[in-house]
């Protein structure tokens, strides 16, 4: 048998992609068929050798042609030719027919062969065969004549029988012939509550009868591994699967798989199960099922097994191409070698395989997981999990791994998580994610390389580097499998490739689906060949569904599917292209046609619009293209996202820190998010992840204790990465109180099949990033230990004799033994400050005494079995700063104490203390003693007795440890650290409360209306010599909670010598604060605070204190130092001040840093430019003051420039003028002047830009004024020629002269001929004029004036043409209608005139009348004329209807000027009147 060409070349796409239970099941299932057959296969032996026998013999007899017998030889599966396989069914042979029949051919087959047999002569007995042959060939010649004719037809009657008999009896048993299995009815999927049953059915048919597999998540069910849980059964065709009390656990993915001879088939459900609100989910790994290795006998049902894990891994850091270990120790009882639990590892939630990156080891006792060569792709948190029956144990840590060097000094990190999507024939889709660390430059792209499976050579994918992270890879050869990589690049070079991707086959997707989802039966012997006429070629149809998947500015994907006519053979495609709005396609692929329905173009012109069409292609030829898709704009379609938001950083560990952030706005297609750190100061940022976390929450671990860190956060996805955040606030790393989580590790999570536990831990299954905030007030260690001086870090032992001593006493200080305090001298010497000697340290513990007790001992937070406590500072601290406190508790049973037990070793540091291993709803009663460095001191008395019950208030509880500081007589700073329990939600504001000492409680007030989220306050308008007390209310979602305690009363006054912080900035610029103080002490010491937070980082902020004067100076001030500076003076009676420095308070400091540090010579004007005659050009400014050693130096584009002849410098330093002369620009002068200052210290610099138009500009006019210098040397023009018109409406040309010889001649040009004239110009008073009288079209013109004579010669020209006489008729028209007179009327002997008188008039002027405003259309009745100068309207023959106002309007250049007159009432008559005696004496007259 030969194999496909992809099992051939490809060893992962052979059979081994069954499971082995399918494989087992498939053996088995053929063994069972084999040993049932063999019997029946002996019995039949014998029947088919007689059968064979008879056959033969007939044969012989028979006149038909013999047939070669089929062979049925094949050993070990092996088939020789085409053979048709024998089945051994329980009742099918070969040939599809029933026994009944076989025995109706063999008994017709036998008297046939009888007949022939007798009818020949053949078998009767012959006596005497030599005296009748020739009498018996010549019958046998007749007979056999009439018997071959007559056998000849019964043959062919006996045949068409025996094939109806045939068809008849396939129609009746058609049910009963073998064929593949066939779902009738799937199981249908179900949604189902917890504890709830539920059914699958199932209806499959099939010859044989199929055998039906149950499955759960791809894993085969087994009923005895769970008794009770699962129940299958099947009757007559009808399978089921029944779940009883579904649990959480039980929602997964139900296959059925139906298998025969003839194949293999599945029908897939799914089950959810549901949980009521409220219910916890015991275990989060809900999707995977219990372990098949863990089975148990019958009489192992019941035991209970006890899991431990000791010997953890704890928070690991590795680098790429390392190889890393990850184990624990697991003890199981009982222990039974027989039975082990399975050991599963996962990372990130998701379960991992044994491959060639890793590989899992179980030895019986410790569990190990190694990972062989570390990459990115590692990073995560890793967690292993225990599964017994009855139940299992999970413990998680983080892994993170570093870069690996970089092969090329400042080249970015590899890429990760190389992954191949979408594949086909020829193309696949390659994806990664960008890496955290660009080298230090931005990366520019990337490279994808492939390489073929079997080979080790990698070629580019890309000429180009793709900013993209995802990439269309084409020109794949179909049938073979790849593996791909991706390297960064930016200016510095190449990083190292990533992790190559899982090798992807070139295949068609259905070709793949169909390999996986439908597996062949096992091998039956049997090969079934078609045999079909060779179709005519046919044209392939149009594609269809043609659309653009992918749209970047490097390149663009289309994706459509085959068309329903496209033949027998294969097909493929031709992509074709054209500018959106046009019709002029350009096929893409000329040279070779693509195979896959996916195909990617390259080269496409960003910004522009695309359309896409398709055609299909085959032997036959290339059919109609596809319909084009929209217009497409070539560009990212993903924009880059934003910037996440707020950054929050919080204490966790000693050596981690918490960090949230508010996630992208509108952020398409997130990957994740990168975090970096920087130690303040230092100014180098580090990655803290180096593969995306999703989520807003990330645990940054391997920070270094007691350093300052500043985090920022930038998302990612395949667009690239965003911009940072904001930087943090910064924080310092050390443990919150108690300690936080230590190393970040997540504590053992535990579960029980089926029912819930009350070990279920929230963090059980969560990615780091996503766990919820520890609980950080656990207990801290300090300095000092228990009864002992505190000035060693080593562990010291606690005196019993003075812990018993106080127990008994009770408040009275016993007296310290001699020996104890030779201990104290000799542990004390061990541990001395920098810089102190052992004398002066033995000197300050004799001159100490420990600390009075402290007082006011509250309950802070209570949970089950801790609770937390607060309380004050002693009011005597023995002469010594406090070192630590011990606290001791005590069991209250209806009231009767107990004994006094430690709560703790080490001493805390904190007013704040957890006390752990309480019993639930049991009262405690607790005490608290201070130390120093001179010892322990008295316990405080006993508390108030607190019940251990956890709180379970929505509000929070109250503030703790408050402090006044800087107190003045009418201002005072209240400090307080924020509850330890918050409530239901995150505490969001605090509220002051104030009232005076002597005051009762009703005569409480705010101090602020709206709640204030600092953890100090400053209060203010106190009225001096009063007392007061405060208190302090914390407040969240819920409401406001109870107040904490009360302060001590506080005198509000200024003490005589309080000082305040005073800001400094030196001759060299250094910005500092200065607190002085007269009252310190031998142990005194200044603490500056930032925002009432000590200041530790001493990369910003540096402290000098000689004697009494401390002074806070700013390394590199700027926006992140604003804030409230504090410096409290210690083993002092509240000695502190405070300053405030603001962004208006630093910009100011800053600027005059700068003018210390850099001094400056003042200028009163800055560079500036200016023209001189002749077109010479000066640069100059002036400064306020210049002394004698002042030097100036002149710059050109960064090159000086010196005294030539070109450039002419000047320094006047009596009126500070700095200018420099050049004679003309020339194009080269085309830069950047700079005149620089130096005077002493003090320095300047003034720049002048002439670049472009501004020095185009520049030259133009230097240029301009050059020429014009040169041109008034001779005889020139002041005043160019220009027109005038003159009250007569005349128009005057005219110029005016200047620099007049005698022998200056001018001469008038007219349209470049000379006007002559009788007379010589005059020059009187430096103008010359031409009249020209009644101008009209005629006179239009050119005119122009030459000045002329020894020295030189210049003209003037005045366009009279087209605008420039009409602006001149204009003129004309304004005259001449200003000119105009009243309109006045006349009678005449033929009616009445309207006129007007003008100055001049001319055709060109435009007249128009009007009669009650409308203008008036002539008649032979009314018209109207010019006659000289007379403008003119005659009404001939007036009525009753020429009454009314008339208008003449004449055309002034502009608009029209109007004269009107009203011809109406008297006028009218009087005019009329003349009118008719006029007409009277006219016809007398005639």
């Amino acid at each position: 048998m030969s194999l496909p060409l992809y099992q051939k070349q490809h060893k992962h796409y052979d059979r081994g992609y069954r499971s082995t239970e399918v494989q087992s099941a498939l053996s088995q299932y053929n063994l069972e068929e084999k040993s049932s057959t063999e019997s029946h296969s002996k019995g039949s032996r014998a029947a088919l050798y007689s059968d064979e026998v008879l056959v033969e013999s007939s044969s012989k007899l028979s006149p038909r042609p013999k047939r070669p017998r089929p062979t049925y030889t094949a050993l070990d599966h092996e088939i020789i030719g085409y053979v048709v396989p024998v089945f051994r069914g329980r009742r099918e042979y070969v040939s599809g027919i029933t026994d009944t029949e076989e025995e109706r051919i063999k008994e017709t087959a036998g008297y046939l062969a009888r007949r022939n047999l007798f009818s020949s002569g053949e078998g009767v007995t012959a006596i005497n065969r030599s005296t009748e042959d020739t009498v018996r060939e010549e019958m046998f010649e007749k007979k056999s004549r009439k018997t071959a004719m007559r056998e000849s037809a019964e043959r062919i009657n006996l045949n068409k029988k025996i094939h109806e008999t045939v068809e008849f009896h396939r129609k009746q048993n058609e049910d009963s012939l073998l064929h593949a299995p066939e779902f009738v009815i799937k199981p249908r999927s179900h949604t189902v509550w917890e504890k709830q049953n539920v059914k699958l059915h199932c209806t499959v048919t099939g010859w044989p009868e199929p055998r039906v597999t149950w499955y759960k998540n791809n894993v085969p069910i087994d009923v005895h591994a769970y008794p009770g849980k699962y129940k299958i059964e099947s009757r007559y065709s009808v399978h089921s699967l029944e779940i009883n009390r579904c649990n959480f656990e039980d929602t997964a993915q139900y296959r059925a798989s139906a298998m025969n001879i003839k194949g293999e088939l599945s029908a897939l459900s799914s089950v959810v199960v549901k949980r009521y609100k409220g219910e916890i989910d015991t275990s989060s790994f809900s999707t995977v099922s219990e372990p098949l290795s863990y089975g148990l006998s019958t009489s192992d049902y019941g035991t209970k097994f006890d899991i431990h894990i000791v010997e953890k891994f704890a928070v690991s850091f590795g680098r790429e191409g390392e190889t890393m270990s990850l184990g624990c120790t697991v003890i199981v009882y009982p222990n039974m070698k027989r039975i082990q639990p399975e050991i599963q590892w996962y990372r990130d939630g998701v379960l991992l395989q044994p491959s060639k990156w890793m590989q899992m080891h179980w030895s019986g006792e410790r569990a190990t997981l190694t990972l062989t060569h570390l990459n990115k792709e590692d990073e995560g948190l890793y967690t292993m999990r225990v599964v017994t029956k009855s139940g299992y144990e999970t413990y998680s840590a983080y892994v993170f791994v570093r870069d690996a060097e970089a092969e090329v000094a400042g080249a970015p990190a590899a890429p990760l998580d190389v992954e191949c999507l979408d594949a086909n024939k020829d193309y696949v889709i390659v994806t990664w994610k960008q890496p955290a660390v660009n080298g230090g430059s931005p990366i520019l792209g990337y490279f994808v390389d492939r390489c073929e499976v079997g080979t080790t050579h990698w070629s580019q994918c890309n000429d180009t580097p793709v900013k993209f992270a995802r990439f269309p890879v084409t020109g794949l050869v179909e049938g073979r499998s790849y593996i791909f990589r991706v390297r960064a690049v930016n200016k510095n070079g190449i990083s190292r490739p990533s992790r190559v991707s899982n090798p992807i086959a070139a295949m068609d997707p259905a070709d793949k689906a169909r390999m996986k989802g439908h597996p062949s039966a096992p091998w039956t012997g049997q090969i079934i060949v078609t045999e079909e006429e060779p179709a005519e070629g046919v044209v392939p149809g149009k594609p269809c569904q043609l659309a653009v998947t992918e749209a970047t500015k490097s390149y663009v994907v289309l994706s459509w599917k085959p068309p329903g006519q496209r033949g027998h053979e294969g097909i493929m495609y031709y992509v074709e292209k054209c500018v959106a709005g046009t019709d002029s396609w350009q096929r893409v692929n000329t040279e070779i046609p693509v195979k896959s329905p996916r195909f990617a173009l390259f080269d496409l012109a960003e910004g522009k619009s695309y359309c896409f069409r398709v055609r299909c292609c085959n032997s036959a030829g290339v059919g109609e293209p596809s319909e084009p898709t929209e217009a497409t704009v070539v560009g990212d379609k993903l924009d880059i996202p934003k910037p996440p938001g707020h950054v929050l950083p919080t204490r966790n560990t000693d050596t981690c820190v918490v960090l949230t952030w508010a996630e992208s706005k509108d952020a398409k297609d997130l990957v994740g998010y990168y975090i970096e750190a920087t130690v303040v100061g230092s100014g180098v940022w580090e990655p803290c992840n180096n593969k995306p976390v999703k989520g807003t929450r990330f645990f940054c671990h391997g920070l270094s204790t007691g350093q300052t860190y500043v985090f920022r956060v930038s998302a990612v996805n395949a667009a690239g990465l965003s911009e940072f955040s904001q930087e943090s606030e910064a924080i310092e790393v050390k443990a919150a109180i108690g300690g936080g989580v230590p190393h970040g590790v997540c504590p053992e999570t535990s579960g029980k099949t089926g029912e819930l536990t009350e070990r279920s831990s929230r963090w059980e299954g969560k990615h780091e990033a996503s766990q919820p905030a520890p609980d950080t007030l656990l207990k801290r260690d300090a300095q000092v230990n228990r009864d002992m001086p505190p000035t060693s870090s080593e562990s010291l032992a606690p005196s019993p004799k003075v812990s018993k001593d106080n127990e008994a006493i009770k408040g009275s200080l016993p007296a310290a033994p001699i020996a104890s305090k030779k201990v104290d001298v000799e542990q004390t010497s061990k541990s001395e400050l920098e810089g102190s000697s052992k004398k002066e340290k033995m000197k300050q513990w004799k001159d100490s005494a420990s600390p009075a007790p402290p007082y006011g001992i509250s309950v802070l937070e209570t949970v089950r079995n801790s609770m937390v406590l607060g309380w004050k500072q002693p009011k005597f601290i023995g002469g010594a700063e406090i070192t630590g406190y011990f606290v001791d508790y005590r069991e209250v049973i209806d009231g009767v104490v107990g004994k006094w037990h430690e709560a703790h070793i080490k001493p805390v540091s904190e007013r704040a203390y957890r006390v752990n291993d309480l019993k639930e709803n049991m009262t405690y009663q607790f005490q608290v003693r201070a130390a120093n460095i001179a010892g322990v001191g008295i316990p405080s008395l006993p508390s108030t007795s607190f019940k251990c019950e956890e709180w379970t208030i929505a509000v929070p509880g109250p503030p703790y440890d408050l402090r006044c500081t800087e107190v003045r007589k009418n201002s005072l700073v209240l400090l307080w650290n924020p509850p330890v329990y918050s409530g239901r939600s995150e505490v969001n504001g605090f509220y002051l409360d104030i009232k005076e000492a002597e005051a009762d409680e009703s005569q409480w007030r705010s101090v602020n209306e709206k709640a204030t989220q600092k953890k100090y306050m400053k209060i203010k308008h106190l009225k001096e010599g009063n007392t007061y007390v405060f208190r302090v209310r914390a407040q969240n979602k819920a409401g406001v909670g109870k107040p904490s305690d009360e302060t001590e009363p506080v005198l509000a006054e200024t003490r005589p010598g309080t000082k305040e912080v005073v800001v400094d900035v030196d001759d060299d610029g250094v910005i500092s604060l200065i607190y002085e103080c007269s009252e310190m002490t031998a142990d005194s010491k200044f603490v500056w605070s930032k925002n009432y937070e000590e200041v530790s980082d001493s990369s910003r902020l540096a402290m000098e204190t000689k004697g009494g004067r401390s002074r806070a100076v700013f390394k590199d001030p700027a926006i992140e130092d604003v804030g409230i500076y504090s410096c409290v003076v210690t083993e002092t009676d509240g000695v502190s001040a405070s300053y405030t420095l603001d962004e208006d308070e630093l910009k100011r400091l800053l600027e005059m840093s700068h003018d210390h540090k850099f001094p400056t010579v003042p200028l009163k004007s800055d560079l500036a430019v200016e023209l001189l005659e002749k077109g010479r050009v000066r640069f100059w400014l002036q400064a306020e003051k210049l002394s004698a050693n002042a030097k100036s130096n002149f710059v050109f584009n960064d090159t000086d420039v010196i005294h030539g002849e070109k450039y002419k410098m000047s320094v006047d330093k009596n009126t500070g003028i700095i200018e420099m002369i050049m004679e003309k620009l020339e194009d080269e002068d085309e830069g950047t002047f700079t005149f620089q200052l130096k005077d002493g210290k003090a320095a300047n610099q003034s720049s002048l830009v002439l670049i472009g138009d501004v020095f185009k500009k520049l030259q133009k006019e230097s240029e301009f004024q050059r020429q014009e210098w040169f041109r008034k040397q001779g005889p020139h023009f002041v005043e160019y020629l220009s027109w005038e018109v003159t009250p007569k409406c005349d128009v005057l040309l005219k110029c005016k002269v200047a620099n007049i010889l005698k022998e200056t001649t001018i001469i008038w040009y007219k349209d470049e001929r000379e006007i002559m004239f009788d007379d010589k110009h005059d020059f009187k008073e430096g103008v010359c004029t031409l009249l020209i009288s009644q101008i009209s079209k005629k006179d239009a013109g050119i005119y122009e004036v030459i000045l002329r004579d020894d020295r030189g010669k210049d003209k003037s020209l005045l366009k009279l043409v087209d605008q420039g006489f009409t602006d001149v008729m204009n003129g004309v028209f304004k005259v001449i209608a200003e000119s105009a007179t009243e309109l006045k009327i006349q009678s005449t002997e033929n009616g009445i005139r309207l006129y007007s008188f003008v100055t001049y008039y001319t055709e060109e002027l435009r007249v128009s009348w009007h009669h009650k405003e409308s203008k008036i259309s002539y008649t032979e009745r009314v018209k109207c004329g010019v006659t000289g100068e007379q403008l003119w309207l005659q009404i001939n023959e007036p009525t009753e209807k020429d009454k009314g106002k008339y208008a003449m309007e004449i055309f002034d250049g502009k608009g029209g000027l109007q004269k009107a007159v009203d011809v109406s009432g008297q006028a009218f008559d009087d005019a009329y009147a003349e009118f008719q005696r006029l007409k009277q004496a006219a016809k007398r007259f005639c």
